[in-house]
C-alpha cells in the first residue's frame, strides 16, 4: 500500500511546498515533499482507451497489451492541427461562442458577508455592529453568501464550501474569521492564513490552502489584543498568538477541477496534512446548499430541495438549475508520512464514510434573540450536532440522553469578537428540540461529515474526495472509479501548467513564475456574485420588519435607486472589501486581459450600463457610499484593455470599444459640470481614491473655508481627456463621424494643460510651483490662492496625462488633422503657453501632449527618483521622506493640521484607518507612473537622460527608468540572495519555513522603506498588477539586494533597431525594451501602437 499511495502523492503533490508553478521544464526543487496521499477505497483500474482500441493480437502482459489512453490535451492537439494553443484557450474560446458555459461554476462566494452594507438595515449605519462575526453561522443572508473556498453557480443559487472542526473549536470553522473595523487597530483585518495558489480563467482547475490551526481558534484573544493596540503600534495577527507554535495546524488543500467536456461536472478534493508533531483528530465538512430565497417575500416562493436516497449522495433539486448530484465517496484511511494507513480495525484497510446531514438554511431565532423559530431545523443545526460545547444549555447530554430545559440562559461562546450587544446572551431560553439535523434527511441545506481520527503527525495526511454533477454512475465512469478522479484533477493541473507556460517569453525565473501564477490565479480566485438591488434594500422585504426610515438618509444611497446589480465581479478583497470599487476594477482588468480579454471587458462594459451608471453620468464608486467620487481612469482601462487583446489575440473589438465610450461620454460630462465649480478648468474631486493624502480630509469643506483646488483632480481630468481623444482617434479610422470628437477632446486638454501650467505669479489658480518644481493643490478664497506644499502623489500625478500622436495616425485623419493645425495656428496664446509645445515633433516625427514641459518633466522626476524623497528599492513613495523630518501643516481655528511621513500603517482614524497614502507604496498608481514613462520615451527617445537615482551618476532613458521601478516592485514579491521576501517583513517563518516560503500574499500596499505588506492581506485586485510586470521585463529582473547591472553593458537591451510595419500601414522605429522581434505580440511590447 505504501507503494501504492506514494506512486499517487508523487503524481499529484509533487513538490507541494515549493508553490503552484511546476511546469515540465522547471528545475525540480532540492526537498521534495515525501507524504503520500491515500489512495483510493476501489483500486484504480486502468484507464479506458479514449481514442483506439487495445490490438488484441499483440502479445505479453495484460499492461503492455493495452494501449496507453490519450490525454484530452493530444487529442485536441490532433483535432485542431496548426490553430491549436492550449486547451484552456480552447474552453475560453467555447464560452466566448457560447458553446459551452464553462464559466458557469466558479469561486463566486464571498470570503465574507456579514457586516457588509447590504445585510445592514440599522438606522445608523453601523454595518459591524448590527450584522457581527457572532451571528453569521446562525442567520441567513439575504444578499449573498460566505465561505471557506467556497464555489457557486454565476447566479448563486447552489453553493459549496469547506467547513472543519479540530475538535477544540466552540464551533465549526466555516467562514474566514477577521476583526471588525472598530476592533483593529488600522480598521478591519482578516486573522487567517489562507491562499489562493491556482486558477485557470474557465476555473477548469483552482486550487486554495487554507492553515488550519488544531488548538481551538483564539477569537477571543485576537479582538481583545487588537482593541488594545494603539495606531502607532503593527496589528496583532495570529501567528503572533502562540496557536501555530510547534507547526501545530492543518494544511487543508482544496482543489476544483472540472470535466474535460462538461462544464456544470466538478471534481473536488480536500487533501488535509497533519503539520505537527502529534497524531491528530480531524473532521471535514464539505457543505451544499441553497442560499435562502423564500423569507423575504409574500407570498413566499417555493423552497428548493436537498435529499438523499443513498448513503453517499445528496440531490439538490432546483427550478431553475435542474438536478444536482453531491457524490460523497468514503474515504481510505489517513496515511502517515511513510505512506503506511492507520490501522483503525482489524485489517487496517477501514473506509471513512461520510455521514450526510441536512437542516434549512433559516435563522435561529432562539439562539440570537430567544424567541421561537419558524423550522425546527435552522442554519447553525451542523454546529450544534458536531460540537458539543456549541450547544445551548439545556441541550448537553446526561448520561447519553437529551433533557432540554425549558429555560436558561443563552451562552453562544461571548460575543467579545463582535463589539455587538444585541447577540441576547442573557434571553431566557424556552423549551426547545435537541434534535438538531433532520432525520429525514432532507432540506435546504446540507453536509457530508467525514471523521479522520489518529492522523499521524510531521506530514500524515487524510484525504477527502466529491463531486457535482448533474450525470449518473451510468454515465460518468469516475463515479465508479477513483483512481480515473484522480487522474481527471491531474490532467485539469496539467492544462492550467500549459496555459500559463505559455504567457511567458524568454527566460522567467521559476520563483517569478510562481508570483506571476499565484497573483493570476488570485485575481481569477477573487470573482464574486455580487447582488445589490438598491430599491428593495432600502425599502425592505415584505415579509420582514420594515427598516428604520433613517437609513434612507445615509450614505446617499438613496440616489441610486436605480442600481440593480446581479452580476459576476472582480473583487479588491473578499474578505475585507466584499464589493466592487469602480477604480480598483479598472486596475484589476489590465492583468485579468492577459488571461480573459472578455472577462476583462465584461467588467468595464457592466459599470457603464444603465443599470449601474446613474442617469446623469456618475459611476458608483462603492457600496459604502455609491456618490464618493474616484479617479476617472475607466477610459484609461478601456482602452489598455482592447490594446492589450489586440496584441496578444488578435482580435479587435471595436463595438465594445464604442460601446463604452458612448457611456464614457456621460460620465465626462459628469465630471466638468460637477466638479469645475468656477468652469475655469481646474477640478475639484474630493478625497479621489487617496483617503489620507491631503493636510486636510479632501471629502469634506475645508475648515478655512474656500475651495480646493486638486493638482491630482485637474490633472486626472487631463488624463481621462487624453485617453477619450485616443480612444476616438481609433474609431476614427473605422467611423469618420469620430473625427470631431477626437478635435473636441484635443481642445478641451489643451485648456486643462494651459489652466494649470501659467507661469508662477501670472494667475491666481497656478497650480505649479516654479520654486520647488512640483505640483501642489492650491486653497482658493475669493480672489487669493495659496498653494499646500506638500511633496506627494498629488504633484506626480500630472505626469499621467501624456500621449504621443503617430504622424501615421494624423494623417490618415484629416478632418482631425485640419482642426488641430487650426487650433494651434488661431490660438498661440493658449497653445504656445501649453507645456507641451504642439509645434515641436520628437522622436518618429511624432506629437506631444502632456501637461508637462520637458524643463517641468526633469524637474519632477529628479524628486521622484531621489532615494531621500519618493524612490524607496520598492516603488515610488506616496509621500516624500522629505516630511519625516520636515511635516507640513498649518493652524486653523487653534487646530494643528500637519502631514507627516508615515511609511507604514495610517496613525489616524480618516477614513477608517485602514489604509494610508503618507509614504507607503501602491500598485496601482506606480504603474501608470510607469506607463507613463513609457510613453514620454516614444517622444524623447534617448535624447532624454535623467539620472537615476537621483545623485547616482548613473543616466537612464526613460524607458530604462520604467523598467527600473517595475523591477524595485517585483522585488517586493522575489526571493532576494538570502531566501527573503520584503513583503514579509523578516518573518522568520514566512520566509524560510518549507510550507510556508513559496507562498506569497498581495497586499494592499506596502511600506515605503522596507517594502512589508500592509493593509488588505489577498488584495490581488490592484496588487496583482505585478503580474503584468513580470510578464513585460521579469525576465530582465535581477534578483533583490544583487547589484544591478551597469548601463553600459545593458544597453543594447533598449537599442532601437527593429523596423517593423505599424498598425497603420508605416515604418516606423520600435521603441520597445526589445530582447527580439518576438515580443512585437507580447506584453514586451512598449511602442505607440501597444500603449
Amino acid at each position: 500500500m505504501a507503494t501504492n499511495t506514494r506512486s499517487i502523492q508523487q503524481k499529484l503533490f509533487r513538490s507541494e511546498p515549493h508553490g503552484p508553478q511546476n511546469t515540465s521544464d522547471s528545475p525540480k526543487p532540492d526537498n521534495p515533499l515525501t507524504i503520500s496521499i491515500p489512495k483510493p477505497v476501489t483500486p484504480p483500474s486502468t484507464l479506458p482507451p479514449k481514442s483506439g482500441k487495445p490490438n488484441s493480437e499483440s502479445k505479453g502482459s495484460p499492461a503492455q497489451n493495452e494501449q496507453a489512453p490519450q490525454s484530452y490535451c493530444d487529442r485536441l492537439r490532433q483535432s485542431l492541427g496548426t490553430t491549436y494553443k492550449t486547451v484552456e484557450q480552447y474552453r475560453l474560446d467555447q464560452d466566448g461562442k457560447r458553446e459551452r458555459h464553462w464559466k458557469r461554476w466558479g469561486p463566486y462566494v464571498s470570503d465574507r458577508q456579514w457586516a457588509t452594507v447590504r445585510e445592514d438595515y440599522s438606522g445608523d449605519g453601523d454595518a459591524w455592529a448590527h450584522f457581527p462575526h457572532e451571528h453569521a453561522r446562525s442567520r441567513t443572508y439575504r444578499w449573498g453568501e460566505d465561505g471557506i473556498a467556497g464555489i457557486s453557480d454565476n447566479h448563486q443559487r447552489l453553493c459549496f464550501s469547506l467547513a472543519l472542526w479540530n475538535g477544540n473549536d466552540r464551533m465549526l470553522k466555516e467562514r474566514l474569521f477577521g476583526v471588525s473595523g472598530p476592533q483593529g487597530n488600522h480598521g478591519e483585518d482578516v486573522k487567517e492564513l489562507y491562499y489562493y495558489l491556482d486558477s485557470t480563467p474557465t476555473h477548469s482547475y483552482m486550487k486554495f490552502l487554507y492553515k488550519y490551526p488544531q488548538k481551538a481558534y483564539p477569537y477571543e484573544d485576537l479582538v481583545r489584543e487588537n482593541q488594545h493596540r494603539g495606531r502607532e503600534v503593527v496589528e496583532f495577527e495570529i501567528l503572533d498568538s502562540d496557536v501555530f507554535d510547534e507547526d501545530r495546524y492543518w494544511d487543508i488543500f482544496v482543489e476544483y477541477a472540472k470535466d474535460e467536456d462538461s462544464p456544470d461536472s466538478i471534481y473536488i478534493r480536500i487533501t488535509a496534512y497533519n503539520r505537527g508533531p502529534d497524531s491528530a483528530d480531524l473532521h471535514i465538512i464539505p457543505q451544499l446548499w441553497f442560499p435562502n430565497s423564500w423569507s423575504w417575500a409574500v407570498p413566499p416562493p417555493p423552497r428548493p430541495v436537498l435529499s438523499t436516497s443513498t448513503n453517499n449522495r445528496i440531490t439538490a433539486i432546483h427550478d431553475d438549475l435542474g438536478k444536482t448530484h453531491l457524490y460523497c465517496f468514503p474515504s481510505p484511511p489517513p496515511v502517515g508520512p511513510d505512506g503506511e494507513a492507520v490501522k483503525t480495525g482489524v485489517d487496517g484497510e477501514d473506509t471513512v464514510e461520510p455521514e450526510l446531514l441536512f437542516t434549512e438554511n433559516d435563522t435561529n431565532f432562539m439562539r440570537l434573540w430567544g424567541v421561537p423559530n419558524k423550522s425546527p431545523f435552522v442554519k447553525d443545526a451542523f454546529h450544534d450536532h458536531i460540537v458539543p460545547a456549541h450547544r445551548l444549555p439545556g441541550h448537553q447530554p446526561v448520561d447519553g440522553v437529551f433533557k432540554a430545559s425549558a429555560g436558561g440562559v443563552e451562552n453562544n461562546g461571548s460575543d467579545s469578537d463582535s463589539g455587538s450587544s444585541t447577540d441576547g446572551r442573557t434571553t431566557p431560553i424556552p423549551h426547545y428540540n435537541p434534535q438538531f439535523v433532520n432525520p429525514d434527511k432532507t432540506g435546504t441545506k446540507s453536509a457530508a461529515h467525514y471523521t479522520f481520527k489518529g492522523v499521524p503527525g510531521r506530514g500524515g495526511c487524510a484525504v477527502a474526495r466529491l463531486k457535482l454533477t448533474p450525470t449518473t454512475p451510468q454515465k460518468d465512469a469516475t463515479l465508479e472509479d477513483e483512481g480515473l478522479f484522480d487522474d481527471t484533477i491531474e490532467e485539469r493541473r496539467i492544462e492550467a501548467d500549459e496555459f500559463y507556460h505559455s504567457l511567458t517569453q524568454g527566460y522567467v525565473s521559476d520563483d517569478l513564475r510562481a508570483i506571476m501564477r499565484q497573483a493570476l490565479g488570485g485575481m481569477l480566485w477573487t470573482k464574486q456574485y455580487y447582488k445589490f438591488i438598491a430599491k428593495e434594500w432600502l425599502d425592505g422585504d415584505p415579509a420582514q420588519p420594515p427598516p428604520p426610515p433613517s437609513r434612507k438618509l445615509l450614505r446617499n444611497n438613496k440616489d441610486w435607486m436605480h442600481l440593480h446589480a446581479s452580476d459576476i465581479l472582480s473583487m479588491p478583497d473578499k474578505w475585507e472589501y466584499p464589493y466592487f470599487a469602480a477604480w480598483d476594477s479598472a486596475f484589476h482588468c489590465i492583468p485579468l486581459a492577459v488571461v480573459d480579454p472578455a472577462f476583462a471587458k465584461k467588467q468595464l462594459d457592466l459599470l457603464t450600463r444603465e443599470w449601474y451608471m446613474k442617469p446623469d453620468g456618475q459611476i458608483p464608486a462603492y457600496e459604502w457610499n455609491f456618490s464618493d467620487v474616484n479617479p476617472p481612469v475607466h477610459a484609461w482601462a478601456t482602452f489598455r484593455v482592447f490594446k492589450i487583446e489586440r496584441k496578444l489575440y488578435g482580435h479587435e473589438d471595436v463595438p465594445f470599444l464604442e460601446r463604452v465610450f458612448q457611456k464614457l461620454l456621460l460620465n465626462f460630462t459628469w465630471w466638468v459640470n460637477r466638479k469645475d465649480a468656477e468652469g475655469a478648468n481646474v477640478f475639484e474631486g474630493g478625497f479621489l481614491g487617496l483617503d489620507n493624502i491631503g493636510v486636510f480630509n479632501r471629502s469634506e469643506p475645508l475648515p478655512t473655508g474656500g475651495t480646493l483646488r486638486q493638482a491630482d483632480g485637474t490633472a486626472w481630468m487631463a488624463f481621462y481627456c487624453l485617453n477619450m481623444l485616443n480612444m476616438a482617434l481609433e474609431l476614427a479610422k473605422h467611423n469618420p463621424v469620430y473625427e470631431d470628437i477626437a478635435s473636441k477632446f484635443f481642445e478641451h486638454f489643451i485648456f486643462i494643460a494651459d489652466a494649470m501650467t501659467y507661469p508662477d505669479g501670472e494667475d491666481k489658480h497656478s497650480l505649479w510651483n516654479e520654486h520647488d518644481g512640483m505640483y501642489y493643490d492650491a486653497i482658493q478664497r475669493g480672489g487669493h490662492s495659496m498653494q499646500l506644499p506638500v511633496r506627494s502623489l498629488v504633484g506626480l500625478i500630472p505626469l499621467y496625462a501624456t500621449l504621443t500622436l503617430e504622424p501615421s495616425v494624423v494623417n490618415r485623419l484629416p478632418g482631425f488633422k485640419k482642426r488641430m493645425n487650426w487650433f494651434l495656428e488661431n490660438r498661440p496664446e493658449v497653445s504656445g503657453r501649453n507645456m507641451a509645445n504642439m509645434k515641436a515633433r520628437g522622436r518618429g516625427e511624432r506629437f506631444l501632449l502632456a501637461l508637462a514641459s520637458k524643463d517641468r518633466l526633469i524637474s519632477i522626476l529628479e524628486k521622484m527618483l531621489d532615494e531621500s524623497e519618493f524612490f524607496s528599492e520598492h516603488g515610488i513613495r506616496s509621500l516624500s521622506k522629505l516630511h519625516k523630518d520636515c511635516p507640513w501643516g498649518m493652524e486653523v481655528n487653534g487646530e494643528r493640521h500637519e502631514v507627516g511621513y508615515w511609511p507604514g500603517e495610517s496613525k489616524s482614524g480618516m477614513f477608517g484607518g485602514n489604509s494610508n497614502w503618507r509614504g507607503p507604496i501602491w500598485l496601482a498608481v506606480n504603474f501608470l507612473l510607469i506607463e507613463s514613462l513609457q510613453r514620454f520615451h516614444q517622444y524623447y527617445g534617448d535624447e532624454l537622460q535623467v539620472e537615476c537615482p537621483t545623485g547616482s551618476g548613473d543616466y537612464m532613458n526613460l524607458l530604462q527608468v520604467a523598467e527600473e521601478i517595475q523591477h524595485r516592485i517585483i522585488h517586493i514579491f522575489g526571493r532576494d540572495i538570502n531566501g527573503r521576501r520584503a513583503l514579509n517583513g523578516g518573518n522568520q517563518k514566512l520566509d524560510f519555513d518549507p510550507f510556508f516560503r513559496d507562498y506569497v500574499w498581495f497586499y494592499e500596499y506596502f511600506h515605503g522603506d522596507d517594502g512589508r505588506g500592509l493593509g488588505a492581506s489577498h488584495q490581488t485586485g490592484w496588487s496583482g498588477l505585478v503580474a503584468y510586470h513580470i510578464l513585460q521585463s521579469g525576465a530582465s529582473c535581477r534578483l533583490p539586494k544583487t547589484p544591478k547591472t551597469p548601463r553600459s553593458l545593458a544597453h543594447h537591451f533598449f537599442d532601437e533597431t527593429l523596423d517593423y510595419q505599424s498598425e497603420h500601414g508605416d515604418d516606423i522605429l520600435s521603441l520597445k525594451s526589445a530582447f527580439s522581434a518576438n515580443e512585437l505580440n507580447t506584453l514586451g511590447d512598449v511602442s505607440p501602437t501597444a500603449l
